[in-house]
């Protein structure tokens, strides 16, 4: 008898970030969009009210994943308008990001292909303008995201229209006039990460996000901006970890208490936005607890779908 194969054999992730986090009603008709395509299986979700913005994160085989794509796109288009919208975390579209994430046996270059032929659809079918990013970039200076972001929806609206360089990849060159543009990637699994400081004191926060991200020199993979939370009184270190085997997460998390004791702030709590892949959490724990000789197969929950998986061969 042919041997089980494993579920995420050839699954792709799509973690969509939408510029809505504070209408409930409208953060479950995106989600519905979603769901409400066959195979497209919803993982996870999660809202703020300061940053505005929500991600939901599903998964899927190609075709389901790009038809949800699309039809949350649609959605977002439908429900929110960029004029009206106010929120501390930078955007450029109703429906921001839309990442492709390759899952077990799934290629980044597969997900590179998905991602273009979903930016077209965007493009042909809704009229929304797309920028291509991180692996699905057409430019080089568009891999990364904050280059494509820059100015967000009100900059981006007239330096499209004034610059040639900045126009999108698909489309335009002028952004839709409520929904924005688009930004389609495809990237390699990716940790949304946020410590929370017990101050409101928003310097403080963006002088520790400066020291520790990568392009002011400070831990690579990280990308980090300070953000105000002004409905909790606080302030946020947001953060971006591109590669949890490079710089894993307790690392950040460590440095980033350091830094903020030595200015006198507390740390109040830290955040996972989405979800995240258990090897980065078993990688946090081992180097928090100081766990010598660990092994995967420690785990007991590893260690048993080990040995299930050897006796289905």
């Amino acid at each position: 008898m042919e041997s089980e194969r494993p579920l995420t054999e050839s699954l792709i992730e799509c973690v969509p970030n939408f510029s809505e986090g504070r209408d409930p009603a409208r953060i479950d008709a995106l989600e519905l969009a979603i769901s409400s395509v066959p195979g497209a299986l919803v993982l996870h979700r999660a809202s703020d009210p300061d940053h505005n913005r929500s991600v939901i994160t599903f998964a899927g085989k190609p075709e389901a994943v790009i038809e949800a794509a699309v039809r949350a796109a649609a959605k977002a288009a439908e429900l929110i308008d960029l004029n009206c919208h106010r929120g501390v975390h930078p955007r450029a579209g109703a429906l921001d990001v839309l990442p492709f994430v390759p899952l077990g046996e799934t290629t980044l270059a597969q997900c590179v292909t998905i991602a273009h032929r979903a930016g077209e659809r965007i493009w042909s079918e809704l009229g929304i303008p797309v920028y291509f990013y991180q692996a699905a970039a057409i430019r080089p200076d568009r891999v990364n995201l904050e280059n494509v972001r820059r100015g967000q929806f009100e900059g981006l609206r007239e330096a499209s229209l004034a610059d040639a360089t900045a126009r999108p990849d698909l489309g335009g060159p002028a952004l839709h006039p409520t929904a924005g543009a688009v930004i389609v990637g495809a990237r390699k699994i990716l940790i949304a990460y946020n410590v929370n400081l017990k101050t409101t004191n928003l310097q403080i926060a963006k002088s520790i996000a400066k020291r520790i991200r990568a392009s002011s020199g400070g831990l690579p993979s990280v990308k980090a901006l300070g953000l105000p939370l002004s409905s909790r009184g606080l302030v946020q270190v947001s953060i971006n970890l591109t590669d949890f085997e490079e710089t894993p997460l307790h690392v950040v998390y460590s440095e980033v208490c350091r830094l903020a004791e030595a200015e006198g702030i507390e740390v109040k709590e830290s955040e996972l936005i989405g979800l995240m892949p258990r090897k980065a959490l078993e990688a946090a724990a081992v180097g928090l607890l100081k766990l010598a000789h660990f092994d995967s197969q420690d785990v007991i929950e590893n260690r048993v779908e080990t040995l299930a998986s050897l006796a289905r061969r």
